[in-house]
Order: structure tokens, then C-alpha cells, then sequence
């Protein structure tokens, strides 16, 4: 039975976490600071240590230095609000094993705690294996996927946690320009296939006249203009993921091929009279109503149920505004390296015409219009000017949104945000939209003292 210390000054959230473990089989202590846990870690040994980096008398990484003081092959594992995932990097550069963001369930942290365990089992030099899904930021090792810290974009994540390691079917829903591609890919780079070909198609894209040939291949002379033998794409993705976006626009007659190909996991090339074993996954996305197509008879019933083992809506951008800033930066970032610019940031009057506007095109739309505003600004800084008229003009959406201008009104807003998160400053930071250590600084240049 592994033995596992919880550092944490929560007693509700220690609490939950040690009756969590408990059941799984695991042996748990559970302290409420850093100095019992001092204590603990002299007194004990432990096969992995649990702790939140913010303590009311010191913080995760002394726990860690001390941990790896007394017991080198001792696993830690740090927890973090996203305001402190700098500290978590630095864990991890001091040995920590991994790093999860709060707020989050027990069981998302269950095959973290899991791989920890068994990297002692296997190699307990090896500090820490690199795994395709875990970064210092809002990426993984998919650059295009961007994590945001809302309570949405967090359920998605645990969503994409849950079903990635699985072989089961995935339905992804959502509007169009979501990121639901990034997500499909997301899925692929977690899972046990993440070695093997992901193969991405646009089933809108695809002419009716050669969809048979695209997805299954053909061989040479099977039809006029077959010169030669064709891959298809079920082919290409054997052993790995097939991801079909738009599902919806597949005609009636490869409704009927595709639900064939995944049952019996054997396609037959166009022209030809032998069939081939294929090993996919297969990821469908959507921005229609499927349940309402399959209703009026214009989707497949059956082939439905098939693609449809495991669901996921991606919320839109409007659903995530604590997330807006982050990805505008990402994109920032992205937009730099592609122009070979150096734009530090927004300014305070293009951070709010982005915060007044509804996003309708939701990731994609930010996206390109960060790129463009980059490509047409001459300064430091983004200004409101070189922002598309419908953004710059746009009204405020919520009388409750928070933000940090430099106006007579900052400290009475920084005052109100405390108030209103009962003086919680993780929490009044995120609702300013601004990391603590700006918060912090605020708080000093005004006086405020809590």
C-alpha cells in the first residue's frame, strides 16, 4: 500500500482529498502546514507527497527541497492556482514530479498521482518522464490548443483527461471556430496512440463522386482518371486517430460505407476485391444538431449511436471571458514569432473594446484579429485603432465585468473586486484579470492593507 502525504491548508479540500485516496487503497496523512509537515517527512517515509505551493507559514518548494533532502526517490506532486504556475514551474525544475492547477476534482488528479507511483517502480533516479499533454502554460505540445482556467474550459479539460486514455468513440460539439480540431488532437496526444498518425478531414470538403475513394483508397484503373493506387484515409490513420470534422455533411450512401468500416474494422479499396484490417479511433466534430438530423431522417440513427460513445461541447469564448486575456497573449505570443515582431501587449483600451465585444467566431475570430493588430502596430503596444470597427465600437455586455485601467477609478475597483471575493486575493486577481504579483504590487502602491 503506497503511503501518500497531503499537505494542505484547506481542512474541507485536505479532507476530501485524504477520504478520496483512502478509498482507492492508498495510506494517508494529512497536515494543515508546512512546519507538521516538516515533521512528518523527518519521522516517516512517504512514496509521494501531495502539496499546495501557498502554505500560511511557507511554501511547496521548501516542502519539496526538504522531501528530496531526506528521500530522493520520494514523488511530489505540487498544486497550484494558475496565478502561481510560475512557482509550479520552478517546482518542477527543483524535481517535482508534476503540477496540478486548482480548483480541480480527485479523480483528475487519480492518473497523476498513478504515473508518480510508477515511475519509483520503474527508474526512482528519473526525475520526471516528459509527457505529450503537460506544459509550463495554457499549451500542451499541440501549439494550437489553448487551456483556459475558467470553470468551463477546466470541465473540458477533465473531460479530455477522462476519455483520451480510452479507446471509445468521441463526439465533439460546439460553434464553429471553438477549437474543436485542437481538441481532437488533444485527445489523440493523451492517449496510448499518440505515436501514430492523426489524420484530420473535412467531410464538407470532400465531392461526393470520390468520398468512397478518399476515405477507403482505390486502386489503379478502378475509374476513369485512376492512374494510380490511392491511400485512403482510413489506411493512413491505422494504428492511430481518424478525425472527421463535420460530420453532418457525409452523404446519406457513406453514412452507410463508415458505419461498415467501423464495425466490422475492415475496408475494402475502391476496385479492389480484398479487404484490409484497420486499428482507429475515430473523433467526429460537429457544429449541427445531430440528435435533430438523425430526427428528420437525414442521419444515420445507428451511425449516430456509433460515433457518439462519449460527447463533448466546447463552450464558446463568450461562455469563458475569464480566459480572454489569456488567449489574446497566446495568440499574441504565436502572432510575433509568425511576423518576426516584438508587441509586448494591448493596451488598456484595446484589453476593454476585447472584453465589451461577443466574440461570435469565437477562438478563430481572436485569433486572426490578433494577427492582423499585430501586423498593423507600429508601437509596444496594441492600441484601440487597429482593431476591426466592430470590436473597437462594441458596448459593454456585463455591468458586473472587472478590469484594470489607468484611470482615477483603479483603486476603487481593486477595493470592490476584495470585497466581493471576501478579501481573497487569488480570486480578486483573477476577476481583475491580472496575476497576484500585480495584484500585490496594487495593493502597495495604494496602501491597501488586508
Amino acid at each position: 500500500m503506497s503511503k501518500v502525504l497531503v499537505v494542505e491548508d484547506d481542512v474541507a479540500f485536505g479532507t476530501m482529498l485524504k477520504t478520496f485516496l483512502e478509498k482507492r487503497d492508498y495510506k494517508v496523512a494529512l497536515v494543515y502546514s508546512a512546519a507538521e509537515a516538516f515533521k512528518k517527512i523527518s519521522s516517516d517515509k512517504f512514496d509521494l507527497v501531495l502539496t499546495d505551493v501557498r502554505l500560511p507559514d511557507n511554501d511547496g518548494l521548501e516542502i519539496l527541497k526538504n522531501v528530496k533532502a531526506e528521500n530522493p526517490s520520494t514523488q511530489v506532486i505540487v498544486m497550484t492556482s494558475y496565478a502561481e504556475i510560475s512557482m509550479a514551474v520552478n517546482a518542477m525544475k527543483e524535481g517535482a514530479f508534476d503540477y496540478v492547477s486548482k480548483p480541480f476534482r480527485p479523480e483528475s488528479i487519480l492518473q497523476t498521482i498513478e504515473n508518480a507511483l510508477h515511475t519509483n517502480e520503474v527508474a526512482p533516479k528519473v526525475e520526471k518522464p516528459k509527457a505529450p499533454k503537460k506544459s509550463s502554460g495554457p499549451l500542451n505540445e499541440n501549439k494550437d490548443l489553448v487551456k483556459g482556467v475558467s470553470e468551463p474550459s477546466r470541465r473540458l479539460s477533465d473531460y479530455v483527461e477522462l476519455v483520451a486514455p480510452t479507446n471509445m468513440s468521441v463526439l465533439i460539439t460546439g460553434e464553429s471556430g471553438t477549437g474543436k480540431e485542437q481538441i481532437a488532437k488533444s485527445i489523440h496526444l493523451q492517449s496510448k496512440r499518440h505515436a501514430a498518425p492523426f489524420i484530420a478531414v473535412d467531410c464538407g470538403a470532400i465531392p461526393k463522386e470520390i468520398a468512397s475513394s478518399e476515405f477507403f483508397g482505390h486502386i489503379k484503373g478502378s475509374f476513369t482518371g485512376a492512374i494510380n493506387d490511392k491511400t485512403g484515409h482510413f489506411a493512413a490513420a491505422n494504428g492511430g486517430t481518424l478525425f472527421l470534422d463535420e460530420i453532418g455533411n457525409l452523404t446519406y450512401e457513406l453514412q452507410v460505407q463508415l458505419l461498415r468500416a467501423l464495425q466490422e474494422r475492415r475496408i475494402k479499396p475502391v476496385g479492389s476485391n480484398n479487404e484490409i484490417e484497420v486499428d482507429i479511433r475515430v473523433v467526429t466534430a460537429t457544429n449541427e444538431d445531430l440528435s435533430e438530423a438523425v430526427k428528420e431522417g437525414d442521419f444515420r440513427e445507428d451511425l449516430y449511436h456509433r460515433l457518439n460513445e462519449f460527447s463533448i461541447k466546447v463552450p464558446a469564448l463568450r461562455e469563458r471571458k475569464e480566459d480572454l486575456m489569456l488567449f489574446a497573449n497566446q495568440f499574441l505570443d504565436e502572432a510575433n514569432a509568425d511576423l518576426e515582431k516584438n508587441i509586448v501587449g494591448f493596451t488598456d483600451e484595446a484589453i476593454h473594446a476585447f472584453k465589451n465585444y461577443n466574440w461570435p467566431g469565437n477562438l478563430r475570430e481572436l485569433k486572426n484579429m490578433v494577427k492582423r493588430a499585430v501586423l498593423l502596430t507600429q508601437d509596444e503596444l496594441i492600441p484601440l485603432k487597429v482593431l476591426p470597427h466592430e470590436i473597437a465600437t462594441s458596448t459593454r455586455t456585463n455591468e458586473n465585468d472587472y478590469g484594470l485601467f489607468k484611470n482615477k477609478n483603479e483603486e476603487q475597483l481593486i477595493l470592490d473586486a476584495l470585497e466581493k471575493t471576501g478579501g481573497n486575493k487569488s480570486k480578486a486577481a483573477r476577476m481583475l484579470s491580472i496575476d497576484r504579483k500585480t495584484l500585490y504590487n496594487k495593493l502597495k502602491q495604494y496602501g491597501i492593507k488586508l
